[in-house]
């Protein structure tokens, strides 16, 4: 009878630690700004939710791969009627406006809000963004203001696809940097706004992107960046990035400067040749430094 307790004990430890592990790839997100929180009540549980504006956006920031759930209540005001329906604008990396248009929202019989003069929740509505490998910024918005609307974020990480990846050059840079992690060195590239960092190459295929902040020692805390990329001088995204400096990797002939930690993000690269250029766009940090891969598969497209 003990051995047979002792089985089961075991088999319900492993059972709990894969539910843990399955589980844990999920994670609720607050934006990184405008959190103006409306406490909702769902089953007897307190569920943070964040308003929505149509002049503010809500920013979150998320390292992929992985799937962000957006999960919407719009809010039924005294003598609303029975139904209301409210659009949510997002960009994603500030690439070109996409939407997502919710209509015949009823009242919802599950939920309340903390602060009960607020007025009644609508039933909860709900899509997904699938987001690819490095870090993105998206912003969110309401159309207008007609209606209130709050929203959580909750992300569950993806396995990212196993590929090789080799360093590729860029076409044109300011110049050559070394820098030293665990006595290895390794070459990367600096440009600023002057001088971007240019890329030309055929598709398709996909350009991995390493930066790094340039900072000086007396920077303390997270080093926040953003980049532009260009192609045909139209912007296609800009990246909002966030670092630390780095403990581990320093230069290997400049004493006055830490580099930050390395952050990333993939630039898909459709079929045919194209030239990209990425631009830093403030002005307190001028200089940043990059590294660049792709697929070892799509060695063959390099002329």
């Amino acid at each position: 009878m003990k051995i047979l307790q002792l089985i089961l004990l075991a088999i319900t430890i492993s059972f709990s630690g894969i539910v843990a592990q399955t589980t844990s790839k999920t994670r609720t997100l607050k934006p990184n700004n405008y959190r103006k929180k409306v406490s909702t009540i769902i089953s007897g549980k307190n569920r943070a939710y964040y308003s929505l504006n149509s002049n503010k956006a809500s920013v979150i920031s998320v390292k992929g791969p992985g799937v962000l759930k957006v999960l919407t209540r719009g809010r039924f005001v005294p003598k609303q009627g029975d139904k209301i329906e409210y659009t949510i604008v997002y960009y994603i990396n500030g690439s070109e406006k996409r939407e997502y248009e919710i209509t015949k929202v009823e009242r919802s019989k599950k939920a309340t809000y903390l602060n009960g003069s607020l007025g009644v929740p609508g039933q909860l509505e709900s899509f997904e963004i699938e987001l690819e490998r490095g870090n993105h910024t998206i912003e969110f918005k309401l159309e207008n203001n007609l209606i209130p609307v709050a929203a959580r974020y909750k992300f569950t990480r993806i396995k990212a696809k196993k590929q090789k990846w080799l360093p590729y050059s860029p076409k044109s840079h300011s110049e050559p940097i070394h820098l030293i992690s665990r006595e290895s060195t390794t070459n990367y590239y600096r440009f600023t706004p002057e001088k971007p960092l240019v890329i030309e190459i055929n598709g398709p295929t996909e350009i991995r992107v390493l930066t790094r902040s340039e900072n000086k020692y007396n920077m303390k805390g997270r080093i926040n960046y953003r980049l532009q990329i260009k192609e045909n001088n139209e912007v296609i995204n800009i990246y909002q990035l966030s670092s630390k400096p780095s403990e581990i990797t320093s230069y290997k002939t400049i004493k006055e400067l830490i580099p930050g930690k390395a952050c990333e993000f993939v630039i898909i690269v459709p079929k045919g040749k194209h030239r990209y250029e990425i631009i830093p766009l403030d002005k307190d940090k001028k200089s940043i430094l990059a590294r660049l891969f792709i697929p070892e598969k799509d060695v063959k497209l390099i002329k």
